[in-house]
């Protein structure tokens, strides 16, 4: 009996369907940052960024604490016993507005550590939340203009007046009526407001200086505290990130409503530069510039009057964070290439401020 043989056929291996190659976004010296350590990346900057915000922060209330502490500590002096004279309420006055000087520079360095943890909140880590993930197109170049050439997004004028309207107008105010009680009261009630101005003098100063002076320092507090109220809001308050939505756009009515503008919109047009380039291999130079900075080049005869020969010179307008990338560039196609880089007061079109404004009608 013949016995039949069973036959097993062979699978065939599974081919695994090719998974297309992910794009780095960042390469260096043999090295790909791919998309999911850019994220890394950004998050670890993003925790760096709360943290030195937060320090700022704390020295913020630390000089207020100061502020607070020496008034109470001076108040207590001065109303404990009444041959203390009042001149003591003025040293501390002027000791509160030298904290809030110091306050005032702190403040400035707490808004640029700010600026960046708001700037990354909005644009990249708000915009990863609504599909599909399309970021503001200017926000990581804001983000490196500001980590390359860093800027107080804020005026010592404006973080002067804004500390002196939250915190510090409040004790000035309670200083003033402090040494207004601690003359009227102390020993006991003037007769009159000649009385009360003789108690008023320190020194060779008589009462009527003394209280012109305080008319005018306090005047001068409250002009100052107004006239910063419609500064550039600062970055680091809790304010809607494109503010009011019905300002009106008219560029005559901007400056009516400062405080309305996007809250994290540029506070100066990003430096521009225009490079000229000097290079006998035109082609491999504008390819490179073209392929890895997205930027358009224009090429210009020119001679060289020592040696005679005729040269290529190209002609490229970028910003300031693009520099470092167009000398690199320009270095791996030509190395012996003579870079000119010059500060430009206005680029208008060609993927820079348009050409044409808008009419809002």
């Amino acid at each position: 009996m013949a016995v039949k043989k069973s036959t097993r056929t062979k699978s065939k291996p599974i081919q695994e369907e090719s998974i297309p190659a992910e794009e780095p976004v960042w390469t260096y010296r043999g090295y790909h940052l791919g998309s999911s350590e850019f994220v890394t990346a950004m998050v670890h900057f993003f925790r760096a960024e709360i943290q030195r915000a937060n320090v700022w922060r704390t020295r913020l209330d630390t000089t207020t604490n100061w502020a607070v502490v020496a008034t109470g500590a001076t108040l207590s002096i001065a109303f404990s016993q009444a041959n203390v004279h009042h001149a003591i309420i003025l040293l501390n006055t002027l000791l509160v507005l030298w904290f809030l000087f110091i306050e005032a520079r702190r403040y400035r360095y707490y808004e640029l550590w700010s600026y960046r943890v708001r700037l990354m909140e909005t644009d990249f880590y708000a915009a990863m939340l609504v599909p599909p993930f399309h970021p503001s197109p200017e926000w990581a170049e804001n983000l490196a203009e500001n980590l390359l050439t860093p800027s107080f997004p804020i005026s010592m004028w404006e973080a002067f007046g804004r500390r002196l309207r939250r915190n510090y107008l409040w004790i000035f105010l309670i200083l003033l009526a402090s040494w207004i009680a601690k003359i009227w009261l102390f020993p006991e009630s003037p007769k009159d407001v000649t009385e009360f101005m003789e108690r008023a003098s320190v020194g060779p100063a008589s009462g009527e200086v003394m209280v012109l002076l305080g008319v005018a320092f306090y005047l001068f507090l409250t002009v100052f505290a107004i006239a910063t109220i419609n500064m550039t809001r600062a970055t680091g308050e809790i304010l809607p990130r494109f503010g009011d939505e019905t300002a009106p756009a008219a560029p005559s009515e901007q400056g009516k409503h400062r405080g309305l503008r996007a809250l994290l919109a540029p506070r100066r047009r990003r430096r521009q530069l225009l490079a000229l380039i000097i290079t006998d291999k035109t082609e491999e130079v504008s390819n490179r510039i073209l392929t890895d900075l997205k930027r358009g080049v224009t090429a210009m005869q020119g001679k060289g009057m020592y040696t005679g020969a005729n040269r290529s010179i190209l002609m490229c307008a970028l910003t300031i964070t693009e520099a470092h990338n167009l000398k690199n560039a320009v270095a791996k196609e030509d190395p012996k290439a003579v870079v000119i880089v010059s500060p430009a007061q206005e680029i208008l079109g060609g993927g820079f401020a348009p050409l044409e404004e808008d009419k809002k009608k």
